[in-house]
């Protein structure tokens, strides 16, 4: 990871942080550059690397001469807003390599422990290499069936 990377994630979570009250931050990706002496494409890239949908963030941007970002953390004040997100953030079909990036920025939000990411982990792990060569399931099959496994069990912690 780029320190530089790391530095623009720190200071937009800060201004997160001082605008909690807030709905949403709105920034200028020019001034934003500006302040880091770095081009606009490495703001594009620190927003679409870690201040995604499945983060727990929308960001709405607009290029151009008055170009914006606007940066909001979803809430998810109940038990179902927390569900939802998690359905839409696993979708119909999940890769394996998927799967554990999920699961990594789930357990970092501690929407789930360390003992709960490995004991998912494991369990889909093996259902994607049974999946394979004892029945020969086709990889978007495994990649359905592990979708929804990763659903029923994530489900299954947060309504414990």
């Amino acid at each position: 990871m780029s320190s530089l990377t790391h530095a623009i994630e720190i200071y937009i979570n800060d201004l997160l942080n001082e605008a909690a009250s807030e709905s949403m931050l709105s920034i200028r990706r020019k001034e934003l550059a500006q302040t880091f002496g770095c081009v606009p494409s490495q703001i594009n890239y620190v927003l679409s690397s870690r201040f995604t949908q499945e983060q727990g963030y929308i960001v709405e941007s607009q290029r151009g001469g008055h170009g914006y970002i606007r940066i909001e953390k979803i809430k998810q004040n109940t038990t179902e807003d927390k569900l939802n997100h998690l359905e839409k953030a696993v979708g119909e079909t999940i890769s394996w390599q998927d799967v554990r990036k999920n699961l990594s920025i789930l357990q970092k939000r501690e929407i789930i422990t360390t003992r709960e990411r490995l004991l998912i982990e494991v369990a889909l792990r093996h259902c994607d290499e049974l999946g394979e060569s004892l029945f020969g399931i086709s990889s978007h099959k495994r990649e359905g069936i592990q979708a929804e496994l990763l659903k029923r069990m994530l489900r299954s912690i947060v309504l414990a």
